[in-house]
C-alpha cells in the first residue's frame, strides 16, 4: 500500500503561539526526568496532529511550544488527515510522536482495514476521548442517522479517524454508504462547507470542544444528532473502545444533553524510542499540564490514574517508569 505523504509543517510552534506568555512558576515546573534525555532526540522531533481547527492540532501545538521554550527542542508540527494518517506517519519514520483514536490504534496494532502489517508502536499515555459527532444545521429534518439517505455529507477526510468511526456508524445503522452523496472533507473543509450550504451534514470525531465548531456555532444555529442506538452494535462489532458518552448541554449552543459514542485518544511513539526519552516527553506532559490547558481545554482531563490505560497497546517501557516512579 502507497504510504501518505507528509502533510505540510504548520510553521514552528513557538512563532505559531508566539503569544503565549509561560510564567517562571511554570517554565521552572519540575518535569521529574533528568534533562539529558534531550541529547537522544533526533534534530527535530515531529508531532502528527490533525486539522488546524481539531484538537488534536492545538494540543500538538501547545506541547511543541513547551518543549521548545522548556528545553530548546526544534519542533515541527504535521497538519494531517488524522488518526489513520498519523500511524502511518509513525510508521514510515516520519513523526515521532503522534494523536491516535483507539479504534485507528487497534486496527495499526494488528495490521488490518488501512494497514498492510502491524505497526510497531507504545503508548505515551491516555490523553482524553473523542466523541462521535453528526453536526447538522439546527433546522434540519436529520433527526437520526437513518435520514442521512440522498442527503450531501461529509464522512472525514480520507485515512482519517472520522472516517474510520463514520463508516462504522453508518454500517451499525444499516445505512449504505452508497444512500449517500459523500464528501471526504477534514474538519476545517467540513466546517466550511455547512457554513456554505454545500453540505447537509458532516460526522467529527473530536474532543470536547472543538474550537472549530465553536467559532461555527457563534454565527449559525447547530444541533447534534444522537448517535446512543449504534454504540453497542459498534461495541459488539469492534470491541469495548467504544462507549456511551454524552455531549453536555450547551455545548455549541445545544439547548439539551446528547447521547453519543465515545472512543478514547492515544499519544503514541515508537516502539523503539530510547526510554529516556519517553520518560522525559511523559514528565513533560504532566509537569506543564496548567500551561497546556490554558491553550487547550482538554489538557486538563490527563490524569495519572486514566493515562496508563491504553489498550490496545501497552505503555512504553519509559512510560511505565514515569508512572511507576509517580506511584501510579
Amino acid at each position: 500500500m502507497t504510504r501518505p505523504a507528509p502533510r505540510r509543517p504548520v510553521g514552528r510552534a513557538a512563532a505559531a503561539l508566539a503569544a503565549l506568555a509561560f510564567a517562571g512558576a511554570s517554565l521552572a515546573a519540575c518535569t521529574g526526568a533528568d534533562d539529558r534525555w534531550v541529547d537522544e532526540l533526533p534534530g527535530t522531533l515531529t508531532i502528527a496532529t490533525g486539522g488546524t481547527t481539531g484538537i488534536y492540532h492545538g494540543y500538538g501545538q501547545a506541547l511543541a511550544a513547551v518543549l521548545e521554550d522548556r528545553y530548546g527542542i526544534d519542533v515541527e508540527v504535521l497538519e494531517t488527515g488524522g488518526s489513520v494518517e498519523n500511524l502511518h506517519l509513525v510508521a514510515d519514520g516520519t513523526a515521532d510522536l503522534a494523536f491516535t483514536a483507539a479504534d485507528a490504534l487497534e486496527d495499526a496494532a494488528v495490521g488490518r482495514g488501512d494497514f498492510d502489517e502491524p505497526v510497531d508502536v507504545r503508548a505515551l499515555a491516555r490523553v482524553y476521548d473523542d466523541f462521535e459527532h453528526l453536526v447538522v444545521p439546527a433546522g434540519s429534518d436529520v433527526k437520526d442517522v437513518t435520514d442521512l439517505r440522498g442527503l450531501r455529507v461529509s464522512t472525514g477526510a480520507s485515512r482519517s479517524g472520522t472516517s474510520l468511526i463514520a463508516d462504522r456508524v453508518l454500517t451499525a445503522a444499516h445505512v449504505d454508504v452508497t444512500d449517500l452523496q459523500v464528501s471526504e472533507l477534514g474538519i476545517t473543509e467540513s466546517i466550511d462547507a455547512l457554513r456554505d450550504g454545500t453540505i447537509d451534514a458532516f460526522f467529527w470525531s473530536g474532543g470536547l470542544r472543538t474550537p472549530g465548531l465553536v467559532e461555527l456555532a457563534e454565527e449559525m444555529p447547530l444541533r447534534l444528532v444522537p448517535l446512543a442506538d449504534v454504540v453497542d452494535p459498534m461495541r459488539a462489532e469492534h470491541g469495548d473502545g467504544y462507549r456511551h458518552g454524552v455531549v453536555p448541554e450547551g455545548v455549541y449552543g445545544s439547548t439539551a444533553d446528547v447521547e453519543t459514542l465515545a472512543v478514547p485518544n492515544v499519544l503514541v511513539v515508537p516502539a523503539g524510542m530510547p526510554d529516556d526519552v519517553a520518560y522525559g516527553l511523559v514528565a513533560t506532559l504532566f509537569g506543564n499540564r496548567g500551561t497546556l490547558a490554558g491553550q487547550v481545554p482538554s489538557a486538563a482531563l490527563l490524569d495519572r490514574t486514566r493515562s496508563i490505560y491504553t489498550a490496545p497497546v501497552d505503555l512504553h517501557p519509559g512510560a511505565e517508569r514515569y508512572y511507576r516512579d509517580s506511584k501510579i
